[in-house]
């Protein structure tokens, strides 16, 4: 009886460690964040990125930062999808989070990837910079984990497009990914 008692707690335990390890489809992910996003007058800031990725690392160490993470929480909801990672390490991805990014336009723009979206799910910004009035329908550059001028600039640009930050506090946000230029 000892034996069958433990047998099921056994079971038990490693279903409830198999269903925990086994992330939400990026669909559902998704689908959350804007309808907490909406809810809460906020935008979506879904970020793609692998485990092996040392720039994705970088990004989520950038956004939370203490001088600039209560910001971040205030205007927007984050959204984190795991995707293309190694061989062998498949079962940490969000299922349909590769088919998300080609849905809109990021499929093949390295890692991290981030898409920015209203509270109706409308995509108002993105992590390609491309030139100025074209769309985002249009291929561009991926600014990734901002930290040249460049990317940096991009990155403010879509957080003024998609919150009410002033410049004072995307000023500090600035700051705070400028620093992982110094450390390329």
């Amino acid at each position: 009886m000892r034996t069958i008692l433990l047998g099921f707690v056994l079971a038990l335990g490693l279903q409830t460690v198999l269903a925990q390890s086994t992330p939400a489809p990026a669909e559902d992910v998704l689908n959350a964040a804007i309808k907490t996003a909406a809810k809460e007058n906020k935008s979506v800031l879904a970020i793609f990125h692998a485990s092996w990725c040392g720039w994705c690392h970088k990004m989520t160490a950038s956004l939370n930062d203490p001088s600039i993470k209560p910001l971040f929480d205030k205007y927007y909801v984050i959204a984190d999808f795991t995707v293309y990672e190694t061989k062998g390490k498949e079962n940490l991805e969000n299922p349909g989070a590769a088919d998300l990014l080609k849905k809109y336009n990021n499929a093949d723009q390295g890692l991290p990837t981030w898409l920015v979206f209203d509270g109706k799910k409308n995509l108002i910004a993105d992590s390609q910079i491309r030139p100025m009035g074209a769309p985002l329908s249009s291929k561009g550059e991926n600014a990734g984990c901002p930290a040249a001028a460049a990317e940096v600039a991009h990155f403010i640009d879509c957080l003024k497009k998609s919150s009410s930050l002033n410049d004072s506090q995307l000023s500090e946000i600035a700051a705070v990914f400028r620093k992982n230029e110094i450390k390329r």
